[in-house]
């Protein structure tokens, strides 16, 4: 196949007409040419390389790799480097190879990362473990280009064996090491890094990604559903910084702070997490966009999801070079990036209107090992009329969480919840045949009555839920579990869910179907006074332990700062 067309070479940051030829899927020739009255160009439109999203979870879309590569090219996204952690956290490595197969059976570039943390502590309780022998295992197959993200920080700073185990089988097969290191600065950050940790996807602010870039990270600005940290990273408003003494630590990036030449701190533009309802609208080209607002060069944009994933990963792609694979993307403009057509390996598997594909599904089999729950299992116990109690307070559109405080009524010597001071009760119920329940205190979710539950709860995906009552917290779980997994809303006024057959995190459906049912659950949600984004994924994240500073698993209300657990009741 040969044919002219305005390319982005984006090695050189620059626009020019070229005859490209692609054999076997592959670039063969991308010459120059001069047009002039007898050379035209054959495509309407400018060719650029295809997006690659160098970080993402795909089970938090909720739908499987196939059905998530079919939504993803409609938006210009022709390959992702995706950590399966989530799927390995319910079945081990038997989940791993599942995406891994599933994903082989369209055409699209899913790049895998070998999930690091499994468990991602030992304070929770999850379906499976992978060792140091499993993550070799994984690291030896093709389809793993990386180490995913280490998310037990403490572990490498404390020198914790097994931990290092991993991090030196990653240099043994020649695998780059993805970071999580929310908050970690100075000594800690150094003995962090040490191993050779070479990304980090939760910097929430310039001060946090500077330090990391000075000291060799490359950070990813991430772009999701819950986490939305651009604005953090990018938005320094007429050129000034949001860090009050940048001179702490010796800037060689001074001009950062007095231009809007931001981009030589940040490499990767990233998603991580995904909601259905946020995908269907568009995925890294809306992401591009939306930096360009915040005064990122487009140039440099678009490089951040084509030739810096591509080079870091070594994935032969992200470029319209000779020797790479043919994944491109037609668009009408730079300034519109309206996508018209996308096509992997040379071939289109978008044509504007239609994907040219199907998505084969997953075979689902049943991980909730958990019985029924009664409203006894969600009280908290107090002897007393009144006390005070620990409260995570959650924030829209963040991970990170704060530690807040509450005096509390009880009746009957039940601590109650209060809508006045906004603080609902939270429980993590344990799913994989311990039926353990652990209860504590949130706000920040603004319900006025009912609850919503989840088997999505990062990372080991217990069921969480949220809510006024425990009668309706009980109703809400059984209805998760009376669905092989997945998300529901209860009150007295009605009961809705979207079953997650597939692991308790996924469904075969697509994703429009399954965003509308999310979509659904959202209003439901906003009805009964939530004001949350995304309230399913905010709840999801009150489980993750490694993000601070308070969070819940099934073993108990913990300390994210002091990585402990802490009472619930305080004194």
């Amino acid at each position: 196949m040969s044919f002219t067309a305005y390319i982005l070479d984006v090695v050189s940051d620059t626009v020019y007409p070229a005859r490209i030829t692609i054999e076997n899927g592959i670039y063969k020739e991308v010459s120059p040419i001069t047009v002039n009255e007898r050379t035209t160009v054959d495509v309407d439109g400018l060719m650029i390389p295809g997006f690659i999203d160098s970080h993402i979870h795909i089970e938090s879309s909720m739908i499987t790799p196939a059905q998530f590569a079919r939504i993803a090219v409609r938006h210009g996204t022709t390959g992702v480097v995706c950590d399966p952690h989530e799927i390995a956290n319910v079945m081990g490595i038997y989940g791993v190879e599942a995406m891994i197969e599933n994903a082989k059976q369209v055409p699209f570039n899913f790049y895998f990362t070998a999930p690091s943390c499994v468990p991602a502590t030992v304070f929770e309780t999850s379906g499976a473990t992978l060792n140091a022998d499993d993550v070799e295992y994984l690291l030896k197959k093709d389809e793993i280009v990386a180490l995913a993200e280490m998310m037990n920080f403490p572990g490498v700073i404390n020198g914790d064996e097994e931990v290092h185990r991993k991090l030196k089988l990653a240099h043994v097969y020649g695998k780059p090491i993805d970071g999580h290191a929310p908050l970690v600065s100075r000594e800690d950050l150094d003995k962090y890094l040490e191993p050779g940790i070479s990304t980090d996807h939760e910097c929430s602010n310039v001060l946090e990604a500077l330090e990391k870039k000075l000291k060799g990270v490359k950070i990813m600005v991430r772009d999701g559903s819950s986490a939305m940290d651009m604005e953090g990273l990018f938005n320094m408003g007429e050129g000034k910084s949001n860090i009050e003494n940048p001179e702490q630590l010796g800037l060689i990036y001074r001009d950062v702070f007095e231009s809007k030449i931001y981009s030589p701190l940040f490499d990767f533009i990233v998603s991580d997490d995904k909601h259905p309802d946020d995908l269907i609208k568009g995925h890294l080209n809306l992401s591009i966009k939306k930096a360009v607002g915040f005064g990122i060069d487009i140039l440099k944009a678009i490089n951040m999801v084509t030739i810096n994933p591509a080079y870091h990963y070594n994935l032969n792609c992200g470029a319209i070079v000779e020797g790479a694979q043919a994944d491109y993307v037609i668009v009408d403009s730079l300034t519109d990036l309206n996508i018209q057509k996308t096509y992997i390996g040379g071939e289109c598997v978008f044509d504007g209107e239609n994907v040219l594909f199907d998505a084969p599904e997953v075979e689902a089999h049943n991980t909730i090992n958990a019985s029924k729950k009664t409203p006894d299992d969600f009280d908290i116990h107090y002897d007393g009329k009144e006390c005070e109690v620990n409260v995570i307070e959650c924030i829209d559109g963040d991970l990170l969480t704060k530690k807040a405080t509450a005096k509390l009524k009880t009746k009957n010597g039940v601590v109650q919840a209060d809508l006045i001071q906004d603080v609902l009760k939270i429980a993590v119920v344990e799913r994989y045949g311990g039926n353990t329940v652990a209860n504590a205190f949130v706000k920040g979710f603004g319900l006025k009555k009912g609850a919503i539950a989840s088997s999505v709860a990062h990372d080991s995906h217990n069921i969480i839920v949220v809510g006024y009552t425990s009668e309706e917290m009980a109703q809400a779980v059984n209805q998760v579990i009376d669905n092989m997994g997945g998300i529901a809303i209860y009150s007295e006024d009605f009961i809705e869910s979207l079953p997650l057959p597939i692991a308790g995190l996924m469904s075969n459906k697509d994703a429009f179907d399954v965003a509308e049912k999310v979509a659904t659950l959202h209003d439901m949600a906003a009805a009964l006074g939530c004001q949350l984004k995304s309230p399913f994924m905010t709840m999801a994240f009150m489980a993750l332990l490694v993000i601070p500073s308070i969070k819940i698993s099934d073993k108990g209300l913990f300390d994210g700062d002091a990585f402990e657990f802490m009472d619930v009741i305080i004194n």
